[in-house]
């Protein structure tokens, strides 16, 4: 078998410049989002050009949610940049999402938020048919999914959760037949196949595991179709997370998922894949390129990661400074009885130290650390779950600090494990979730050599 290698990207959610996103009501948007905007087309630029220019491969897999929010303008422009990609001699084989579909796109072109013109699924493949869809050995027109060759031994296999009925679906027994039967047609053939979702097919850390719209529904059953008929490796997206990870089917294959960052968000990374043979696959995680924007002298990652921790800062300050609106987003704006309690645990923890927090719970915390703000850790906390390979384990102080506290609320987490489970209905062990949540312990997230045998 010969070497291989491809690229692959995931959520760029383009957004056309022409739509506007500016003025104060796209400000109080920006308090509360992961992935930048207005900046979308500069990033989505610098990546194509770098795609463009690279002699690593020709070959790019792009993993869902092309544009913003549906937006149609957006699918017009993003299309025709992949076109002229495509003409410098790449090889483009795109997957389709949620977000390319949202029936209520929006802009703010400098006064308030407006409506504009999105597309329906049926819409799609006239936009998006040259890239993957064209090359098609088999085509399913109802989830937009097919498969390609990628080189004279690799069988690309494109599945799609979404339909003209319904976004996120449950695959049922007719698609699962389907894929099924790609899988036994590649091995026919002599091919290797690796498929592509956007949707996680294994939760990208364990505390997203409790998150419905974290992957893709009733996900066991892809897992034993795909790998108990030779298909090990998925590369996906949605969940804006960096991670490697691993499972095994009922019949004991493995089967590994692949997440990949969105170009446009912190943690902003291409993946470049090597497939060395049928069971060894290099996987090397590149930085999104510099990119033209008036990023206040910073650098293109350091922009992104200020408006991640923006989102999560904007949420304790929010409870502190503008109660209502925090409570709003639950539906609970009107009840100014929660007002006076919300804004002081928001001053609470916008305060209090590493220390003073360990101490509320019994706990000592580790002498290097018990000084350093609690909001700052939290922030650290939750970006580097999305960033992958997470550093909070027993051999440093933060970790060693952190599962003190587990430790402490162990019996709490007992009395909640029966009551909690796993979006898909598993068992949940609140103290290993979390733990392995602020810890990897497992496979490096970013870059690894990965066995699929």
């Amino acid at each position: 078998m010969k070497q291989f290698k491809f690229f692959v990207i995931t959520d760029p959610h383009y957004f056309a410049k022409s739509l506007g996103a500016y003025g104060e009501e796209y400000e109080r948007f920006m308090d509360f989002e992961q992935k930048c905007y207005a900046e979308t087309p500069y990033i989505n630029d610098a990546v194509l050009e770098y795609l463009a220019n690279s002699d690593e491969s020709d070959t790019i897999l792009i993993a869902g949610d092309l544009s913003f929010n549906g937006e149609k303008e957006s699918h017009i422009e993003y299309s025709q940049k992949l076109n002229e990609l495509k003409a410098r001699g790449k090889r483009i084989f795109v997957v389709t999402a949620g977000h390319d579909i949202e029936p209520n796109p929006f802009s703010y072109p400098g006064t308030e938020r407006v409506h504009v013109e999105g597309i329906k699924f049926d819409d799609l493949l006239g936009y998006y048919g040259d890239f993957g869809y064209s090359e098609a050995i088999d085509f399913n027109r109802e989830h937009l999914s097919y498969t390609a060759d990628l080189s004279d031994d690799i069988r690309l296999l494109v599945i799609c959760n979404d339909t003209a009925e319904g976004k996120n679906k449950a695959y049922d027994d007719e698609f699962l037949g389907w894929i099924e039967a790609q899988a036994k047609k590649a091995k026919a053939d002599g091919k290797m196949m690796i498929a592509m979702e956007h949707y996680p097919v294994l939760a990208g850390q364990p505390i997203l595991m409790l998150v419905p719209d974290a992957r893709q529904k009733e996900s066991r059953k892809l897992i034993n179709v795909l790998a108990d008929n030779g298909v090990h490796l998925i590369f996906t997206g949605h969940m804006h997370n960096q991670s490697i990870n691993v499972t095994e089917s009922d019949n004991g294959n493995k089967f590994y998922d692949v997440c990949t960052g969105s170009l446009i968000g912190c943690p902003a990374f291409m993946r470049l894949v090597t497939i060395e043979d049928e069971e060894t696959v290099k996987i090397e995680s590149i930085p999104v390129p510099e990119y033209e924007w008036d990023k206040k002298g910073k650098t293109g990652e350091e922009h992104l990661k200020n408006q991640f921790d923006k989102m999560i800062l904007s949420m304790v300050y929010g409870m502190k400074d503008n109660p209502a609106r925090m409570l709003g987003k639950f539906g609970l704006g009107d009840k100014k009885s929660l007002h006076k309690p919300m804004a002081f645990i928001g001053k609470f923890l916008s305060t209090c130290t590493i220390g003073k927090m360990c101490r509320l719970l019994l706990v000592k915390a580790h002498p290097d650390i018990k000084n350093e703000k609690f909001i700052d850790f939290v922030v650290e906390l939750v970006r580097d779950v999305f960033c992958g390979d997470q550093p909070f384990t027993e051999d440093n102080p933060y970790g060693e600090t952190f599962l003190r506290v587990l430790r402490r609320l162990r019996p709490v987490f007992k009395i909640l494990n029966k009551k909690l489970h796993g979006s898909q209905g598993e068992e949940v062990d609140l103290y290993e979730l979390l733990k392995h949540s602020a810890g990897n312990y497992g496979i490096p997230d970013n870059n690894a050599t990965i066995k699929l045998k």
